[in-house]
C-alpha cells in the first residue's frame, strides 16, 4: 500500500531537497532570487546545477531538458544527456550553472504569430527558479522561459510571471495603506479543476475523428446519454478507479496536491482537482496533469479525452480556474470575515475584481476563445460566452447598502435542520454556488468556469492579474494622495460598484431571458472564437497589457494572429477528417448495406415467381430507398464542403478566414453530420464501420 507521505515530492527538487544539497550560502542567495528577483552568480548557478544533477542521477536520470510552454498550449522538451566525454573512450556525467540557465532550442518550428521567419531559427529559455524542476521518465525537467533570439516572448509562462509581478507591486501599495508593513509580496493562487472523458483505447483506436481531432465529428445519439442524472457522483467503476489511484500516485510523486475525483455529469466523463498553488507552479502542474492523464490512461487500456466537447448531446468538458490573492503571509486578500460589511480591505480588492472583470470582459472572453469551447460555451452545460460576476445574495446586499448609504443588518450563522433527530444541524454558507455563472464568487475566491478543458491556465491568469493590478493601481493612487483615507476608501467601494454593478448577475445565466437582459445591460456577447478573439487587439486591450509590460503591442498582434491560425487550421482538419470518413467509410457501407437490401428483395421476387406466391419486399425496397435518399444528401453535401474548404483557402486575412470557416464551412459540416447521424440509425450495425456513442461512452 502506497505511503503518500514517503513519495509526495519525490521526484521534485523541492525547497527541502535544496535545503539539504546546497552550500548554505548557496541556498540562501537562490531564495533571495526566488523572492526577490535577485541575480545569481556563477558560483551560485554551478552549485545549483552541481546539486540537481547529483539529485536526479540518484533518482535514474540520464538527461535534462528545458521544459518550456510555447504558444501551442502544450509543452515543450528538448533532452540533453548528463555525458561529457573525457577523451580517452569515457565520459563523465556534468552539468553547469550554463546548462542550467540557458537552453538554446530551435524557435522557427513554434508558433511566433510572424515575430520570427522561418530562417531566424535562434530561441533561447530561460530558467524559472520560482517553479521547482523535476524528474519525469528519467529526465531532469526544468522549468523555463522561453523567448526568440531578438528577445520578442514566444511563450506562455513570461507574460504570466510579468503579470505575477505587476500584481504583486499593486497589491503591496493598498495593503501598506491599510496598515500591513509585514507582507512582503503578494501571489496570486490558482487551484484548476480538470474535466475529462475516459474511453477504451480499442474503441478510440477505431474512430479516425478521435484521433485526429480529439472528438466525434460523427455519432447518432445514443437510447440513454446523462437524462437519468445517474452518473454524476456515481460509484466510480473499478477499471477508472485503478487508473484514479495511478494517477494520483504519479501526481503525488511530481508534488501535485491532487486532492479530489469524482464522475462527473456525462457517462465517462469525470474530474479531478487539485489543492491551491501559486499561479506559475498551478499552470506548471496542469499541464502536466493533462499529460499524466493520458499516459496513465493508456497504462490500463483507455484513452482520456480533453477536447472541450468530445461527443455532441452530453455536457462537455470544462476546467474551472480557482482564482484568489495571498499574501507571503498567509493572509487571503479575498476573505471575507465574519463581517464583511465592515472589511473595507476586503471590500477595496473585491471592489477591484469587480471592476477589472466589467472593464476587460472582452479580454477574459479571448481566453477562453477556441475551436473546442465554441462547442461549450452557452450550451446549458457551461457558462454562456457573456461575462458576467456572481456575488451570492449577502454581499450583493452588502454592496447595495453601502451604495445606499443604508445600514447593514447580518442575519448571523443560520442553520440547516434535517428534521431528523440524529443528525446535527449543519450551518449554512452566506451564499450559494452558482453553476451557470462564468466568474462565481465562492466564498473566498473567484471561480472562472469558462475555460475549456484542454487549454492553458496561462492566459486567463496573466489577463486576470493585470486587469486587476490595474484597478489596484488606481485605487493606491487615489488613497495616497487622500486627506481622508477612510472617506475614500468608501468612495471608491461606492463609485465602483455603481459604475460596474452591471456585470453582476446572481441568476441563472443559462435562462433565454439573460442574453438580452444583457444586452441592455452593455455586456458583451461574442459567442464564437471568430467574433472574441480580434478583440484582443482593441486599443484599451493593448494599452493594458503594453503599459504594465506584460506584452508589447507587437507580441500581442502575433498572440491574435496565432490563436486565428490555430482555430482556423483546427477546423479545417476536422473539415478533412469529416470529408476522408464520409467518402471512405460511411458512404461505402451505407450503399452496401442499401445493395445488400435491394438483393434480398430481388430474391424475394425471384422465390415468389418460383412458387407462384406473392413475397412482400416492402421493407427492403422502402428502407433502400430511404438509404439511397440519405447518401445521395450525404453526397451532395460532401462536394458543398470541400467547395467552402477551398474557399476558405483563399482569403488571406486571417480574421476573415476564421470568420468564414465559423460561419460556412462549420455549417456545411453540421449538415454532413446530420445525414451521417441519419444513416448510423438505420444502417445495420454490423454494417457500420464506427463504434458508436453506446459503446464509447458506456464499455468503459
Amino acid at each position: 500500500m502506497t505511503n503518500v507521505p514517503d513519495i509526495f515530492g519525490s521526484n521534485v527538487f523541492s525547497d527541502a531537497v535544496m535545503r539539504e544539497k546546497l552550500p548554505k550560502d548557496a541556498y540562501k542567495a537562490l531564495q533571495k532570487t526566488i523572492r526577490t528577483g535577485a541575480k545569481l552568480d556563477d558560483y551560485v548557478a554551478n552549485a545549483v546545477a552541481a546539486a540537481m544533477k547529483d539529485w536526479a542521477i540518484e533518482k535514474g536520470a540520464t538527461h535534462y531538458t528545458h521544459w518550456f510552454q510555447p504558444m501551442t498550449g502544450i509543452t515543450a522538451e528538448k533532452h540533453d544527456s548528463f555525458i561529457e566525454p573525457l577523451g580517452d573512450g569515457k565520459v563523465i556525467m556534468q552539468f553547469t550553472g550554463k546548462n542550467l540557465i540557458q537552453g538554446e532550442p530551435d524557435a522557427s518550428s513554434f508558433p511566433s504569430g510572424g515575430l520570427r521567419a522561418t530562417f531566424e531559427a535562434r530561441g533561447y529559455t530561460a530558467w524559472d527558479p520560482t517553479s521547482p524542476a523535476f524528474i519525469k521518465e528519467n529526465t531532469l525537467c526544468i522549468p523555463t522561459a522561453f523567448c526568440s533570439y531578438g528577445g520578442e516572448v514566444l511563450d506562455k509562462k513570461t507574460p504570466l510571471l510579468r503579470s505575477m509581478e505587476v500584481l504583486s507591486h499593486q497589491a503591496l501599495r493598498i495593503l501598506r495603506l491599510f496598515g500591513n508593513s509585514a507582507a512582503s509580496a503578494v501571489a496570486t493562487t490558482v487551484g484548476p479543476e480538470q474535466e475529462y472523458f475516459l474511453v477504451d483505447q480499442t474503441l478510440f483506436d477505431q474512430r479516425p475523428d478521435l484521433l485526429l481531432t480529439g472528438r466525434t465529428l460523427f455519432g447518432a445519439k445514443p437510447p440513454k446519454g446523462q437524462e437519468l442524472e445517474d452518473h454524476y457522483f456515481g460509484v466510480i467503476k473499478t477499471r477508472v478507479k485503478d487508473f484514479m489511484l495511478d494517477l494520483d500516485e504519479e501526481l503525488w510523486k511530481l508534488g501535485i496536491l491532487s486532492k479530489t475525483e469524482h464522475n462527473e455529469v456525462a457517462p465517462a466523463q469525470h474530474e479531478i482537482a487539485p489543492i491551491f498553488s501559486t499561479t506559475n507552479v498551478a499552470c506548471d502542474q496542469n499541464q502536466l496533469t493533462m499529460e499524466l492523464l493520458k499516459k496513465v490512461a493508456a497504462r490500463h487500456g483507455l484513452a482520456c479525452l480533453l477536447h472541450e466537447k468530445p461527443f455532441a448531446g452530453v455536457n462537455g468538458s470544462g476546467k474551472h480556474n480557482n482564482w484568489s490573492m495571498a499574501t507571503d503571509m498567509g493572509e487571503n486578500l479575498l476573505e471575507p470575515g465574519k463581517t464583511p460589511y465592515d472589511n473595507f480591505q476586503f471590500l477595496i480588492f473585491l471592489s477591484a475584481v469587480i471592476k477589472a472583470v466589467d472593464v476587460y470582459a472582452d479580454l477574459l472572453r479571448v481566453s477562453t476563445a477556441t475551436a473546442g469551447n465554441d462547442h461549450r460555451l452557452g450550451a446549458n452545460e457551461a457558462p454562456p460566452a457573456i461575462i458576467s460576476v456572481f456575488l451570492g445574495t449577502q454581499l450583493s446586499e452588502v454592496l447595495d447598502k453601502i451604495e445606499t448609504g443604508e445600514l447593514y443588518s447580518d442575519p448571523g450563522q443560520s442553520f440547516w435542520e434535517s428534521g431528523v433527530a440524529v443528525l446535527p444541524p449543519l450551518p449554512k454558507d452566506n451564499t450559494d454556488r452558482n453553476r451557470t455563472s462564468p466568474f462565481a464568487f465562492t466564498g473566498n475566491k473567484f471561480e472562472f468556469r469558462a475555460m475549456g478543458s484542454g487549454q492553458s491556465i496561462s492566459c486567463t491568469n496573466m489577463i486576470l492579474n493585470t486587469a486587476v493590478a490595474e484597478v489596484l493601481d488606481e485605487f493606491a493612487s487615489r488613497l495616497e494622495a487622500a486627506e481622508d483615507f477612510k472617506s475614500e476608501v468608501n468612495k471608491i467601494i461606492v463609485e465602483t460598484y455603481k459604475a460596474h454593478k452591471r456585470v453582476v448577475f446572481n441568476g441563472n445565466s443559462y435562462s433565454e431571458d439573460w442574453p438580452a437582459e444583457a444586452a441592455a445591460r452593455g455586456l458583451h456577447n461574442y459567442r464564437t472564437a471568430p467574433e472574441a478573439l480580434p478583440h484582443y487587439l482593441d486599443a484599451p486591450n493593448v494599452a493594458l497589457l503594453s503599459r504594465y509590460g506584460v506584452l508589447t503591442e507587437v507580441e500581442i498582434a502575433s498572440r491574435t494572429e496565432v490563436l486565428l491560425d490555430n482555430y482556423v487550421k483546427v477546423i479545417a482538419i476536422e473539415a478533412q477528417t469529416m470529408l476522408s470518413m464520409a467518402k471512405t467509410d460511411i458512404l461505402p457501407a451505407a450503399s452496401a448495406f442499401s445493395e445488400t437490401l435491394a438483393e434480398t428483395a430481388l430474391k424475394k421476387r425471384k422465390l415468389g415467381k418460383k412458387a407462384e406466391i406473392e413475397i412482400s419486399t416492402a421493407y427492403e425496397e422502402t428502407l433502400a430507398a430511404q438509404v439511397s435518399s440519405v447518401c445521395a444528401c450525404l453526397y451532395g453535401n460532401i462536394d458543398a464542403l470541400e467547395q467552402a474548404l477551398i474557399e476558405s483557402r483563399g482569403i488571406d486575412d486571417l480574421a476573415k478566414a476564421a470568420k468564414f470557416i465559423g460561419e460556412s464551412v462549420v455549417e456545411k459540416m453540421n449538415l454532413l453530420r446530420e445525414n451521417a447521424d441519419t444513416l448510423e440509425t438505420i444502417v445495420a450495425r454490423g454494417c457500420w464501420p464506427y463504434p458508436t456513442y453506446s459503446d464509447l461512452l458506456f464499455r468503459v
